[in-house]
């Protein structure tokens, strides 16, 4: 003999009964959790655990991309986004931003900025300098190697010299 199909539909409402989704058991941060033996809802994450990401992350830092006009534009792109408010569209360090009030960043046409290596410029929009802050996590790898081959452009833009410019092969027509 078959089941009756309506004793099955009110097996399942029954089986739902005293369930809300609005009341489920959870530990909320920092709550007291006794299943624990130190007694805190907020674990450590097991030794040698590393994030999602991390190794992808940490991959795309220490391989840079090969210099392309597009390249050069994404940095363009991201630049005049994350880094002109302060810096300014020539990197200057004249941006809206310090025409506000702001503390001026120092110019990527200065001495110091001209020596130093892309490394530093990579460290700087992770983790901030002075009182510009960490941009680690609003801009992707890939994108701050297209940002720093755009600073590197800006600073080379200023400071070449018509010696270089013919070595380049350029020819005005």
């Amino acid at each position: 003999m078959r089941p009756f199909p309506g004793a099955m539909v009110l097996l399942f409402v029954l089986s739902g009964c005293g369930q809300s989704m609005d009341d489920q058991p959870r530990y909320d941060t920092y709550s007291k959790a006794d299943i624990f033996p130190n007694g805190s809802s907020a674990q450590q994450p097991p030794e040698g655990a590393v994030a999602q990401s991390a190794l992808a992350y940490r991959e795309a830092l220490a391989n840079p991309p090969q210099v392309t006009e597009a390249l050069l534009q994404r940095g363009k792109e991201r630049y005049e986004i994350f880094c002109a408010p302060c810096h300014g569209f020539d990197g200057d360090g004249d941006g809206i931003v310090v025409k506000r009030g702001f503390p001026a960043p120092p110019s990527y046409h200065s001495g110091a900025l001209m020596k130093a290596p892309a490394s530093h410029f990579l460290d700087v929009i992770q983790n901030g300098f002075g009182v510009m802050y960490a941009y680690g996590d609003r801009v992707a790898p890939a994108d701050r190697w297209a940002i720093v081959a755009y600073i590197r452009a800006l600073q080379l833009s200023r400071h070449a010299s018509l010696a270089d410019v013919k070595a380049a092969g350029v020819k005005l027509q």
